[in-house]
């Protein structure tokens, strides 16, 4: 089966990464899941947040935005909104689960992802984008000697798969995820364990093995992503 757009079920959108999009931040790229175009900056601010005060821990955190026509009707400029917060969470989240916080110092690491262009999959794209700019951002500082070691643990990746006119696909744009009888959006690390799974049955119920599948299918596409993030990391190696 060929999809609207001509491909394969089991076939990745177009995925491009310009790095150091943004040149006063310390790390920042440009990603693109297709038509869906996300600016991910990392900035390092002194000081962490009052419950780590004191603790000599860092943190990691994100924001999350979609600008006014990022999609086809405007949307309003506002401070948060339910599916905002629950975004930029599902980000920090994501990217604090391969950071070695006790290693930043009393630090803020703070991920912000602007959409430019929403066609699906903006979470899964500033997760992505998010942990280069992330990466991008530690090495600087380990370069500068502000942190005597790069704390990164491994690599950490997510992408969408659902059920489309009743066949399993991955990495959905606008088109498919708004009519999908199944979504689910799966975060995973290098190593090949799960960050997060959300899965919803849009349309009704969905099996355990349909659910396996999809996590299947959503493995390799994050094996694709994971892999296009050390092709844009060179010099970041993991300690085994």
């Amino acid at each position: 089966m060929k999809r609207h757009d001509g491909r394969r079920p089991n076939q990745l959108r177009k995925i491009k990464v310009t790095k150091n999009y943004m040149k006063n931040a310390e790390g920042s790229c440009l990603i693109e899941f297709g038509e869906t175009k996300v600016i991910c900056t990392a900035s390092v601010e002194e000081g962490v947040p009052p419950f780590l005060k004191g603790t000599g821990k860092g943190w990691v955190t994100a924001e999350y935005g979609m600008l006014p026509r990022s999609c086809t009707s405007r949307i309003r400029r506002e401070k948060t909104s339910g599916r905002t917060e629950e975004i930029q969470r599902l980000v920090g989240r994501s990217l604090r689960s391969v950071v070695n916080m006790d290693k930043l110092g009393e630090r803020t690491i703070r991920i912000d992802c602007d959409v430019l262009q929403g066609d699906g999959g903006t979470r899964t794209a500033s997760i992505t984008g998010g942990f280069i700019a992330l990466a991008d951002a530690i090495l600087w500082m380990n370069q500068k000697k502000m942190i005597d070691t790069v704390p990164i643990r491994d690599f950490v990746a997510a992408i969408s798969v659902g059920v489309s006119n009743g066949v399993n696909v991955l990495d959905l744009d606008y088109i498919e995820d708004s009519k999908a009888d199944v979504d689910m959006n799966v975060v995973m690390v290098g190593r090949g364990e799960f960050v997060e799974v959300q899965g919803t049955g849009e349309g009704g119920t969905f099996s355990e093995t349909q659910m396996k599948a999809l996590l299947g299918l959503a493995r390799r596409g994050i094996g694709e992503l994971l892999d296009l993030q050390k092709k844009n990391l060179p010099k970041l190696k993991l300690k085994s």
